[in-house]
């Protein structure tokens, strides 16, 4: 299961979400696990509960100044 933190360090104040017929998209942008660039992370997941799993962790990341 892909988590926020296999890509980034810290993650910006908002994200996006995506509903589709199968799933969800969740969206965030933030800066590169190991490296201080500026990127882009996208997780599509099946259910709500692993959506949910995806906003918690958002939530209690380190966020960009």
């Amino acid at each position: 299961k892909m988590k926020i933190s296999d890509k980034l360090e810290k993650v910006d104040q908002s994200f996006t979400v995506n509903m589709y017929d199968n799933g969800y998209m969740f969206e965030i942008s933030g800066r590169k696990l190991g490296v201080d660039e500026y990127s882009n992370c996208k997780i599509i997941t099946n259910t709500s509960e692993e959506l949910l799993d995806l906003v918690r962790e958002a939530v209690a990341m380190p966020k960009n100044d």
